[in-house]
């Protein structure tokens, strides 16, 4: 009997973990009918990656873990302090890797209801044809310049 009991928290455990997500995972075009609506785009890398491959126009750069991956102390209380859990946010990163599990946090724990996963993160946007813009510079970048090329 416990063995059975083992089993079905087993499967109930593999089966959650093939589950959607809590938030909603983005492709470009959809990120950019967002972006056409004015959803807010928040940028969670490292500054040295906003350089290195340039940003979406008008996204809001807030880092969310530093170099070692560890969570910013005060990332959540800026975070939290600029958005409202009702209001729609799109997360981006280098892969889509960190925002997913800021945006399950945001959604599971916080309590957010529209939280969307830039699913690829910029690397793809780039690759896809996607513009960014250079930290301090008005300039368009390519993949090429923005290191994204396979």
């Amino acid at each position: 009997m416990a063995l059975r009991s083992t089993g079905v928290v087993l499967l109930a455990v593999a089966l959650s973990a093939c589950s959607e997500p809590p938030y909603t995972d983005l492709n470009n075009g959809q990120l950019e009918t967002l972006l056409g609506q004015g959803v807010p785009v928040y940028d969670i890398r490292l500054p040295l990656e906003w350089q290195q491959t340039g940003v979406i126009e008008g996204s809001r750069l807030m880092t969310f873990v530093d170099a070692d991956g560890r969570v910013l102390p005060d990332f959540l209380t800026r975070f939290t302090g600029q958005t409202s859990k009702s209001e729609p946010v799109i997360l981006i990163c280098r892969t889509g890797n960190r925002t997913r599990t800021l945006a399950r946090h945001l959604v599971e724990q916080l309590g957010y209801t529209q939280v969307y996963n830039v699913r690829s993160g910029i690397l793809q946007w780039i690759r896809d044809g996607g513009t960014v813009t250079r930290i301090g510079h008005t300039d368009r970048v390519t993949a090429r310049e923005a290191g994204a090329e396979s």
